[in-house]
């Protein structure tokens, strides 16, 4: 029988997001919320999810941090009756705490490590809240194993870590249920999130890739409410992500938060890769703040590599037993150069390689037999699966090996532990480690060795810090793929599927002069204890306090289903037009200016044939004909094409090319608005652009009577711009001495006459009529790109000098909803057809009337 919580997944699936349901009705906990004024789009579900219990508390503000696991240990009390908790101190959503307001209030939502017996679930909760401030969600085991195990442990995590799933022995295949699952998960996350948030006042910050679709669940709850979400794993290539099946649905999930964090520059840069290559969205950066427009919102990007804990390790120095062990490990290894490895048991560690240079160094380097040691600790295994079996398997192989062909008696060259180690233990043997060596194919961050400089620094006061009270030194041989090595500058860094490299960095480092080492170290530690965790987390906060300050000041509301659901956010001031507005203030007016671009306006972008239809001929002929109107169509086309196909248009007034070439109607004669006729400049502009295009893939050049364009809208996404970019350059620097403009828009580069613009075009017929006596008193002027907002600024200019009446029957009006200098929208052209019909429709035809004032 399938399960209530599998068939409202279906549900999810087929574009609906009810609310996930559990094995039975739970009983609500008691939670701190208020519902916000202005919240579009909520369901009757919605709103009952979002019930205040309690009164409602607002003084300060509130974070919920929501992780896939509770930073919170549970244990069954010795008499099998009940739970014992007590806090994770290793669990970074704890340490993030230090670098947080200190009056602000945090909350916690994620899963236990534990198996909680649904008839225990409630009590669990209740205490978890009252003691520790934690929200826990409990998954039904069918869901949990496909979710963590299944699409977070076999396919996500080897995806972000470039392993492609080839064979169905290699890696996971993506399953279309374990998908499901994932997205059920999430869902539940989002319950008990709903259940104790505060909209207005609240602050969410999501970690990891496992609830990277949660912020498309709660912002479709609450249009404006403060999120951001920060990643710990690698974000791979687009090449890689792009294999992913559901990448778009993740994409557009991520970028329902306010800000997204990276630990470096490289993951951030493949997310905005497949932004740009998968949804058309371009980042800008603005004073040192990356940014992604968005529906009308900016979506922050950040980059800040997390730190450690220096307080937790500090004090681990400390204790008594530590001392005790470093004494013992010393003489364990004495006479001995120990080179220490910690790592997860995880198939993107790097063990097995870091085991080959080990061998490497002793056969290349003879004189380390018998002295040099590789201790290396692996920690228990997350995953499992054959890889990992695999792995395993030859980890063990490798010891065997090595310590049979040096080993001798008393003398051991790898020191194998494959148990936990608690960091108090882990600290010892950092503080008696000559070098640590990090050799993972791939890692989000890795923290070992910033423990490791920390150890190696020791205590203030400390005898026994770094084996002695002299000067402090430590050495580092780490991967160039791990998300920590751009920050150790003084670190050797080793491309670790290279054995001889890392073998021979290996030997370099534990060869290396005491001063040298002591430099190194000096400028590792001061980075690593000003660059904790109390300095990332805060950062990260102030980063989304900045990034969400406009929040209530805007409007928002949602659109799309499913994992298409967005929220456009936009000025109080810019709105959608209204039509019985606009045909009230038509019908009032007595001399009016139709300004219409037409790609994109009133003919569809997409569309292949851009002929205007019968209805728009017929609408267009209709508004000319009113004695009272001025109509034109404002194209970036030729002359030819727009003179042809709106040749019924009699009265109809045509500016091509921008406004190169105008006339008021069908009877007059093309007026050449250019302020020269010299093209000699084509002569340099066109051999520049053939260079481009026959090194760019897809890339074309139009040639315009007036103007030359170059267009990539067919290459690489990525490659075109680059190249666009380079193009604008190159052209600008030939053309310094040319009296032409060089622009760039929407995929082309354009090289027109100087002075050329719509906005000129406007300025003209304004001035013309007022010049007329026919100053006009309603004006209409509709765009959709770039090049029109020239138009919509050249309205203020017009009002600014008195030749339009200041009136609010001024209309300027973008398609689409984006930031533009309009103050009005229409959706998209069907809505600017619709508009125009009606103005048709109270338009009063006379036989005299005409274009020309």
């Amino acid at each position: 029988m399938m399960s209530r919580s599998y068939t409202n997944l279906l549900d999810l699936a087929s574009g609906n997001f009810p609310a996930m349901g559990q094995p039975r009705e739970r009983k609500r906990l008691p939670r701190v919320m208020t519902v916000p004024g202005v919240i579009s789009e909520l369901d009757d579900d919605v709103a009952n999810s979002v019930t205040s219990d309690v009164p409602s508390s607002v003084v300060q503000d509130r974070i919920i941090i929501v992780g896939n696991q509770l930073p919170v240990k549970a244990k069954r009390r010795p008499d099998n009756k009940g739970w014992s908790f007590s806090w994770d101190e290793d669990s970074l959503l704890l340490q993030l705490k230090d670098g947080l307001p200190e009056e602000m209030e945090v909350l916690y939502v994620g899963s236990l490590r534990a198996d909680i017996d649904l008839s225990e679930q409630d009590d669990v909760s209740q205490v978890l809240l009252d003691r520790f401030k934690c929200v826990p969600a409990f998954l039904p085991p069918d869901i949990l194993s496909k979710f963590y195990h299944g699409f977070c442990k076999q396919y996500l995590w080897p995806l972000f870590h470039y392993m492609l799933p080839i064979s169905g022995n290699h890696g996971g295949r993506f399953d279309r249920s374990l998908w499901e699952a994932y997205v059920a998960a999430n869902n539940i996350f989002s319950q008990r999130v709903i259940e104790v948030i505060n909209p207005e006042d609240d602050y969410v910050w999501i970690h990891d890739y496992h609830l990277m679709v949660l912020p498309t669940f709660l912002r479709r709850r609450f249009n404006r409410l403060r999120m951001g979400f920060f990643l710990h794993s690698p974000f791979p290539s687009s090449e890689i992500y792009r294999t992913l099946p559901v990448r778009e649905e993740i994409l557009k999930a991520l970028l329902n938060s306010d800000l997204i964090g990276f630990h470096t520059f490289d993951y951030a840069r493949h997310f905005l890769s497949c932004c740009s290559r998968m949804l058309g969205l371009e980042y800008q950066s603005k004073r040192g703040y990356i940014g992604l427009e968005y529906y009308g919102r900016t979506v922050g990007i950040k980059i800040m590599p997390v730190g450690i804990h220096m307080g937790q390790i500090q004090s681990v120095l400390k204790l008594a037993d530590k001392d005790w062990r470093v004494e013992e490990l010393k003489q364990q290894f004495e006479g001995k150069t120990v080179l220490l490895g910690v790592d997860d048991m995880d198939i993107f560690k790097g063990v097995n390689l870091k085991l080959l240079a080990m061998e490497q160094l002793l056969k290349q380097h003879p004189k380390w037999q018998r002295r040099a040691v590789l201790v290396q600790i692996t920690n228990p295994a997350r995953g499992r699966g054959r890889d990992l079996e695999e792995v395993q398997a030859e980890i063990q192989e490798s010891c065997r090996r090595i310590n049979e062909t040096f080993g001798r008696p008393g003398y051991e060259p790898v020191v194998f532990i494959d148990r936990p180690v608690s960091l108090s233990e882990r600290s010892a043997y950092f503080t008696i480690a000559e070098c640590v060596v990090v050799a993972a194919v791939r890692d989000g961050m890795n923290l070992t060795p910033y423990e490791y400089i920390v150890c190696r620094q020791g205590v203030s006061g400390s005898e026994s810090s770094s084996g002695s009270s002299g000067p402090k030194k430590s050495m580092l041989v780490v991967s160039e793929f791990i998300g920590c090595s751009p920050s150790l500058s003084g670190a050797i860094r080793v491309n670790p599927w290279n054995i001889e490299a890392t073998a021979e960095a290996m030997n370099e480092a534990i060869s290396m002069a005491d001063s040298e080492k002591q430099l190194r170290h000096e400028k590792h530690y001061r980075y690593v204890s000003t660059h904790d965790v109390a300095y990332w987390s805060r950062s990260f906060y102030q980063d989304m306090e900045r990034t969400c300050k406009d929040h209530f000041r805007r409007r928002c509301w949602g659109i799309g289903l499913s994992f298409g659901f967005r929220v456009v956010a936009l000025d109080p001031n810019f709105k959608k037009l209204n039509i019985d507005q606009i045909e009230s203030a038509y019908i009032k007016s007595k001399n009016r200016a139709i300004l219409l671009d037409y790609d994109g306006t009133v003919m569809p972008q997409t569309t292949i044939n851009k002929t205007p239809s019968q209805e728009v001929i017929s609408i267009i002929n209709t508004l000319c004909s009113d004695a009272k109107n001025t109509v034109f169509v404002v194209s970036g086309r030729g002359r030819d094409s727009l003179g042809k196909w709106f040749n019924p248009c009699k009265k109809l007034g045509i500016a091509a090319e921008h406004g190169y070439f105008m006339r008021w109607s069908v009877d007059e004669d093309w007026e050449n608005c250019g302020q020269s006729s010299d093209f000699g400049w084509t002569q340099i502009a066109e051999p520049v652009m053939k260079l481009y295009t026959e090194a760019t893939d897809g890339s074309s050049i139009e040639k315009k009577e007036s103007a030359l364009v170059w267009h990539h809208r067919d290459a690489d996404p990525g490659f075109g711009a680059a190249q666009a970019k380079e193009l604008l350059d190159h052209l600008e620097s030939v053309l310094a001495n040319e009296p032409v403009a060089v622009k760039s828009g929407q995929c082309i580069v354009e090289v027109k006459p100087q002075g050329i613009s719509k906005g000129s075009v406007a300025e003209k017929i304004f001035t013309s009529m007022a010049e007329s006596g026919r100053q006009a008193d309603f004006v209409l002027c509709i765009g959709d790109d770039r090049s029109d907002e020239d138009m919509f600024e050249s309205i203020d200019n017009a009002i600014a000098n008195g030749n339009l009446t200041s009136s609010k029957s001024v209309f300027a009006c973008t398609v689409g909803q984006k930031p533009s200098k309009a103050k009005y929208y229409l959706d998209d052209t069907t809505d600017v057809i619709n508009m125009l019909e009606a103005l048709a429709e109270a338009s009063d035809p006379s036989p005299s009337a005409g274009s020309s004032p």
